[in-house]
């Protein structure tokens, strides 16, 4: 070859990315046609020669063309490998350069006996390409799992090893040690080009071996790992890749936000997003230009339920490159969850889906955002094109379903649950299908016309007009605090994680701690509670964070006015609310404020930090009771030190303290309850654990319906217009959530 394979692979990127202006990772038809004018610039096409050559392009490549983006890199490779069109003149025609960082990402090809590897090479796996063609696989290009083109051993495979293994050999057999490390890293870079994601791994392998220190070598190696899915491998071989890249950091100023960027994404990949948050951020400051780091900030931010932080982020990545397709759907999320930007959010759908119409990801919140202003019609239309681009995509296919509804089409939304149905068995269409028969019944009852006021089926009451029915009775406003509570055990999976966790995690945090202050990152703190959340899914510690972060986190922020979190306080915040017995939780509490640097050297805590630690918590916990909380627990005696034993009479003090333990304990005993065919008189659903019950009108509620304060509509002219407030009398006797025969 004329131009050795690394420098041809950077020459080809380099034009891939001219024209890949949404950043999709595809040349789309509008874009190979801006590719072909300007590569010959004294042509004049023709529009019918124009659609001949792209048609032909995309006829002959097929197998690299994906529906929603595109030619890939890959593909237009292979158009320069077979000969369609000239590596080196339209790079010349396109006024572009090798940059340093192409070079030192390649590690420089230099050595002639390097070139001759890759020449050997390219002649080999074209062999292979061939083999793979016979057997139906001509696409290696565009493969991105290497157990799809290793599936089946065959001899030819064995051979093609063989001949690999051979050419590792001649690299290993080089002259000195920096042309054998050249040598592999060029092997790997050829195999990962073509798919080979695996081989290429042992390639960089090998090169980690000859120099362990080395940035380029590890961080070859982190993507091969990442992208054979092995995302805590490939995440420790970029730290060693940082770890080396920051002691040389003038060496390696270019590589070194693109290592950041894609340990972030190694962490993203584990559900550590506050982590790969702040990698992203580094990157940025590293280098203020990349869109795409801002973009990736912006959407882990999203993530963690940091709105406004993620807006300017993402406002920022579509500022620097207004063609990004990714960034305006993800600003437009954002935009959503801020609330109030309804329709900015609907606009920056809209970009998205104009840069690239298969877009998925903005055609479905589109959809959603049309549905939720009734334009069923077009959120059909949404829903409608993102299963033609993603046909198993349940949720795009439920929510047809509920548009079909919408529009008053039972029969269309019946056929459209059923398909949801066969893609998957999630709760969300179960409900989804009982929702679906409620409104059917209540469009019957229109028909046969009822009154307007009953396709309503409850009525929301204030909660002055609940009152206790005796002193066994929990007041309403204890119980819906508990229940609030409770529904964030249940979003956080805390209430999964026994307490004993975290006292161990108070003995063995290894978390890089201030020694005056006992605060750590936030990033810190994410680790310390995937270590306590274990047994959770990427997916789901991602949810059960942003809970933490929006419920816990912020508020310790805000009320420390810094952005390290004390970790004692933390634990200490965490414990009640743990699984456990009430002392249990209330001793790590105690354990985790002694703990602190300001408690640490006896058994003892101040007065002061405890007192501190209850406003905490009711803010926290209990925000609609936190401004009298924190009036009325000034103490004069703030500077004495309590015991455990004080520190418990505190902590049970239901106006000041955490008394509200008690009746979270309650419900949580009772959440494993059922209570047969009994079903809530508001939403009809099964009742699960806690059954309230109202005395005199004899109807059961859940325990949901309770605390968003929900009545049968059928007891509205009797009781809320002719009787009393105080004539109201709704039972919440715990004894009855352990049987049904009060």
């Amino acid at each position: 070859m004329g131009l050795n394979r690394g420098t041809r692979i950077d020459k080809v990127k380099q034009i891939f990315d001219r024209f890949d202006v949404n950043r999709d990772g595809g040349l789309n038809r509008e874009e190979m046609l801006a590719l072909v004018v300007a590569v010959n610039p004294r042509v004049k096409f023709t529009d019918d020669q124009l659609h001949a050559i792209l048609d032909e392009v995309f006829r002959t490549y097929a197998d690299f063309i994906s529906p929603s983006s595109g030619l890939s890199l890959g593909g237009l490779l292979r158009t320069y490998d077979d000969g369609a069109g000239d590596v080196n003149r339209d790079f010349s025609t396109l006024s572009l350069q090798l940059s340093s960082a192409d070079t030192s990402h390649n590690a420089g090809i230099v050595f002639d006996s390097t070139c001759s590897l890759i020449d050997d090479l390219d002649l080999l796996i074209k062999n292979k390409f061939d083999i793979l063609s016979d057997a139906g696989w001509s696409g290696a290009f565009g493969i991105r799992n290497s157990s799809l083109l290793w599936e089946e051993k065959t001899y030819q495979d064995a051979a093609f090893d063989k001949e690999l293994t051979a050419l590792r050999r001649r690299a290993d057999a080089a002259c000195s040690l920096d042309e054998a490390f050249e040598g592999h890293i060029a092997l790997g870079r050829a195999l990962y080009d073509y798919g080979f994601f695996h081989e290429a791994f042992v390639s960089f392998r090998s090169a980690c071996k000859l120099q362990p220190a080395n940035v380029i070598s590890r961080f070859h190696a982190g993507n091969a790992l990442y992208t054979l899915g092995q995302h805590a491998e490939a995440k420790e071989e970029f730290l060693l890749a940082l770890a080396q890249a920051t002691k040389n950091s003038h060496n390696c100023a270019q590589l070194l936000p693109q290592i950041h960027v894609n340990l972030g994404i190694s962490l993203e990949a584990e559900g550590m997003l506050l982590g790969s948050c702040e990698h992203y951020r580094e990157a940025a400051i590293l280098c203020p230009s990349h869109f795409r780091a801002l973009k990736l900030l912006g959407s882990a931010l999203l993530g963690v339920g940091e709105v406004k932080a993620a807006v300017k982020a993402l406002e920022e990545a579509v500022f620097l490159n207004p063609h990004y397709a990714d960034a305006h759907c993800d600003l437009g999320s954002a935009l959503h969850a801020m609330g109030g930007e309804d329709e900015r959010a609907i606009q920056e759908f809209q970009k998205a889906i104009d840069l690239n119409p298969n877009h998925a990801d903005a055609l479905y919140n589109l959809g959603g955002l049309l549905m939720d202003r009734g334009l069923f019609p077009r959120a059909l239309e949404m829903y409608s094109r993102v299963l033609a681009e993603q046909p198993s995509h349940w949720r795009a296919q439920l929510n047809k379903a509920v548009a079909f509804l919408g529009e008053g089409e039972v029969d269309e939304a019946k056929k459209a649950m059923n398909e949801a149905f066969s893609m998957t068995n999630r709760i969300e269409v179960y409900d989804a299908l009982s929702d679906l028969k409620k409104l059917q019944k209540m469009n019957k009852k229109k028909k046969y016309g009822a009154a307007d006021d009953e396709d309503v089926a409850f009525l929301a009451v204030e909660p002055v007009n609940f009152i206790r029915d005796g002193e066994k009775t929990s007041v309403k406003q204890d119980l819906a605090n508990a229940l609030e509570i409770q529904a964030f055990q249940n979003l956080s999976r805390l209430g999964h994680c026994d307490v004993e966790v975290l006292s161990k995690e108070l003995i063995e945090t290894n978390a890089a701690i201030s020694p005056s202050t006992g605060t750590i990152r936030k990033a810190a703190v994410e680790i310390v509670l995937r270590r306590m959340l274990h047994f959770l899914k990427a997916e789901a510690f991602i949810a059960a964070l942003k809970s933490i972060n929006e419920r816990v986190l912020s508020v310790m922020e805000a009320s420390s006015f810094s952005t390290k979190v004390d970790l004692g306080m933390l634990l200490a915040v965490l414990a009640p609310i743990c699984s456990g017995s009430a002392r249990r939780r209330k001793q790590v509490a105690f354990d985790a404020l002694l703990w602190r640097p300001i408690n640490r050297g006896g058994n003892q805590i101040w007065r002061s930090d405890a007192t501190a630690y209850l406003k905490l918590l009711r803010t926290v916990f209990i925000p609609s009771e936190a401004v009298s909380g924190l009036i009325e627990t000034q103490d004069l005696s703030a500077d004495s030190k309590i015991s455990f034993i004080e520190f418990i009479d505190l902590f049970d003090n239901k106006n000041r303290g955490f008394g509200i333990l008690e009746t979270l304990l309650k419900l949580e005993a009772s959440d494993q309850v059922r209570h047969g065919a009994r079903a809530c008189s508001i939403c009809n659903f099964s009742i699960t654990g806690s059954r309230l019950k109202q005395r005199r009108r004899s109807f059961s509620f859940c325990k949901n319906c309770h605390r968003q304060g929900k009545v049968p509509l059928s007891y509205k002219h009797e009781d809320y217009q002719t009787l009393k407030v105080d004539c109201m009398c709704f039972s919440v006797h715990f004894s009855s959530f352990q049987s049904d025969n009060k």
